[in-house]
């Protein structure tokens, strides 16, 4: 039977790349939750998990044109090394910031120079088929207060309100990222990387 939209769905992942195997992601021991039909997450992995039931396992292929589509050369900027004064820059540094439209954007620091740095645009996973092996361990109804909120009132929970809240890296798992403040506006919304559960 399927998961009603706005049901609270709790689910453990391994995130691998499908051709070469290499896990690129384990949440299998600690389960995220979020809403469904929220946007919260991808939207072709959200509509394989609203099929499962609970405790139910699964392998869902995301293919590359359902993620974040090919690898593209033009999202790779070189800017000013000024404008990350303050930041322990180092290659592979995730950073987060905003357009000037107000949304949220994730780049990474592809490499640092002399008086510049080369930032990527792209989302870590452009370019990849996606194999994840779920569990679905819960599915509830939501709170009034989480349907209001649009996130979900527990330790775990994807939905921030918006994509792009800090401490979610784009696939679920959560950490501490350093935080850098940019009014290039050249990376559009749909190109806009860092919520929750790969999205």
């Amino acid at each position: 039977m399927a998961i009603e939209k706005d049901s609270v769905v709790s689910f453990s992942f391994i995130l691998r790349d499908a051709k070469t195997n290499e896990i690129l992601e384990d949440n299998s021991n600690l389960p995220v939750s979020f809403l469904l039909g929220r946007g919260h997450i991808l939207e072709s992995l959200e509509e394989e998990l609203a099929k499962l039931n609970i405790g139910e396992e699964s392998d869902i292929l995301i293919t590359k044109d359902k993620a974040w589509q090919e690898y593209d050369e033009n999202l790779i900027q070189e800017l000013p090394k000024e404008q990350f004064a303050g930041i322990e820059l180092r290659e592979g540094l995730e950073l987060f910031g905003e357009n000037e439209d107000g949304s949220n954007v994730r780049v990474i620091v592809k490499e640092i120079k002399d008086s510049s740095v080369v930032i990527d645009y792209n989302h870590p996973y452009a370019g990849k088929d996606l194999l994840f092996t779920v569990l679905v361990s819960d599915v509830r109804a939501a709170t009034e207060d989480e349907l209001a909120s649009g996130a979900v009132s527990q330790p775990g929970g994807c939905g921030c309100g918006h994509h792009g809240q800090e401490g979610c890296k784009g696939d679920g798992s959560c950490g501490q990222h350093e935080h850098h403040h940019h009014n290039d506006g050249c990376c559009g919304h749909e190109h806009n990387h860092g919520g929750c559960c790969g999205h």
